[in-house]
This record gives C-alpha cells, structure tokens and sequence, in this order.
C-alpha cells in the first residue's frame, strides 16, 4: 500500500513528457497572443486618427487638411 501511495507523488515520470511538451507549447502560444494583442491595441490606438485623415485626403473631391480636421 505505501508503494502505490509513493508512485502517485507530484514529481515529473517518463510517461508525462509529452504532456510537458504540450504544456510548454500552450504556455508558449498563450505568451505569444498576450505580446501579439498588446502590439496591435497599441498600433490601433496610435493609427487610426492617421489611417482616417489618410483615407479622407485620398476621397474625391480632395479636401483640404484644415476641412478634414474642422468640426463643421
């Protein structure tokens, strides 16, 4: 009875090495995500202002930049 209550310890076995490796892949994709969504929030916050008045100056008729930045 001891040796099956030992077998069952918390310590790393042979068998579970690829669900280490399954571990560490998921850890690795979750780490990319998180950098990846950290770098577009910031590029949609400081590009979209610039993206909008570039769209705007290419329309037909060509406005002014002064017309795209007024309110009224």
């Amino acid at each position: 009875m001891a040796s099956k209550a030992a077998s069952k310890g918390k310590g790393k076995s042979g068998k579970g090495s690829k669900g280490a490796e399954n571990r560490s892949a998921s850890k690795c994709v979750k780490v990319w995500s998180t950098w990846a969504m950290k770098k577009a929030k910031v590029v949609a916050h400081y590009g979209f202002i610039p993206l909008i008045i570039l769209i705007g100056m290419n329309s037909e008729p060509k406005p002014q930049l002064a017309q795209l930045l007024s309110p009224v």
